[in-house]
């Protein structure tokens, strides 16, 4: 009779999980094996050296992607990368670095794959006769102000293509590098063409550190929505994921980003798709392990007795009783701030796509400086 073999994992420094997650569509299973040389007691006790970042380029077919969820706000989206180095171990686009035939655990965060031309595929994607104007929405699946934009600055050449067009985006990110763009987002923000969402997690530094392990700190985020805010962007913040018995502090949360600028705000439960669940599940006896099994047990209770239900009607905010208790402290405490208390839709009838072809500012946007 055999037993398994289990070698304890540690905690990888600036990374969200610690071992390479083997994705859903590789053929061979690997497994621990005790050849009687102490391999596996080095294997626990061996620090865990963080492995550096690779960034591969790829030819962007195309820029804009549609959506088609009914549970989702916008149709149209825009990812400037594949993966995303913060590392964020709750992201429920691991698994898309599946299809990749990369793991959604370690390569996720560390293999990024950067989409070469996509601003020039956009732009001709903005030209086309049938293309309608409406809110484009940058970063939702992977962070378009990652670490390597500083870099790459693929975000940046988007953002110069629409606020050349006067075409409407909204931005999702946890990246202060947002900052650096703020001569084009300002202007944008100013006539009612751009949004900015800052996801702000919890107000913990240490739980964030290793919840998002290279994003910006909490307190790095709200100065972020204070220089959105001031610059005259519409500014938001994500309260999202919630996480029972994690980040427990959503009031406060909301508090600290009313007070400084944002005046929108939205928040998603955990989800935990295909690979994600047994990678938190990790996460969880690494960090937490006191009461990982508590958490695990709320978090089934949002979704039906399940890890994850996709069902589009609760996906987002969960069922049940702690799905209810989340949505009534949330509605509760933007009432109290005045949050959502107004929300003006983005302006799609300014977009000129003939300045596009002539590479001139549109006037509406010259007589800004």
């Amino acid at each position: 009779m055999t037993s398994d073999v289990f070698i304890p994992l540690q905690a990888i420094k600036g990374r969200g999980v610690a071992h390479r997650q083997p994705h859903r569509f590789e053929r061979d299973q690997r497994a621990a094996f005790d050849d009687g040389w102490g391999t596996l007691d080095a294997a626990a006790s061996a620090e865990a050296a963080p492995p550096a970042t690779e960034v591969t380029w790829e030819d962007c077919r195309s820029a804009i992607t549609r959506n088609t969820s009914p549970d989702i706000g916008f149709n149209l989206g825009l990812n400037p990368y594949r993966g995303c180095e913060h590392g964020c171990i709750y992201c429920y686009a691991r698994p898309s670095h599946s299809y990749l035939s990369l793991s959604p655990g370690l390569d996720f965060e560390t293999k990024i794959i950067a989409k070469r031309g996509i601003a020039d595929v956009l732009r001709r994607e903005l030209l086309r006769p049938r293309h309608v104007p409406e809110m484009i929405a940058i970063g939702t699946v992977t962070d378009a102000y990652q670490p390597i934009e500083r870099e790459l600055r693929l975000t940046r050449s988007v953002l110069e293509v629409l606020a050349q067009a006067q075409h409407p985006l909204a931005l999702v990110t946890k990246g202060s590098g947002v900052e650096r763009d703020l001569d084009l987002l300002g202007p944008l923000g100013q006539q009612g063409l751009a949004a900015v969402y800052v996801t702000l997690t919890t107000l913990d530094a240490q739980l964030a550190r290793r919840l998002e392990p290279r994003a910006a700190a909490p307190h790095r985020r709200l100065r972020t929505i204070r220089a959105l805010a001031e610059a005259g962007v519409p500014t938001g913040v994500s309260v999202s994921p919630q996480i029972p018995f994690i980040n427990d502090d959503m009031e406060q949360v909301l508090a600290a980003a009313y007070e400084a600028g944002a005046r929108r705000a939205f928040y998603q439960v955990l989800r935990l798709p295909w690979e994600l669940a047994p990678m938190f599940r990790q996460w969880l006896a690494l960090h937490v392990p006191d009461r990982a099994g508590r958490v695990m047990a709320r978090v089934q209770d949002l979704h039906g007795g399940q890890d994850y239900d996709a069902d589009f009607a609760t996906r987002m905010k969960g069922q049940g009783v702690w799905a209810e208790l989340l949505r009534q402290r949330f509605a509760k405490a933007c009432a109290r701030l005045g949050l959502n208390a107004e929300r003006a839709p983005l302006d799609s009838s300014r977009f000129d796509p003939a300045a596009l072809r002539s590479g001139q500012a549109p006037a509406a946007q010259r007589e800004l400086f």
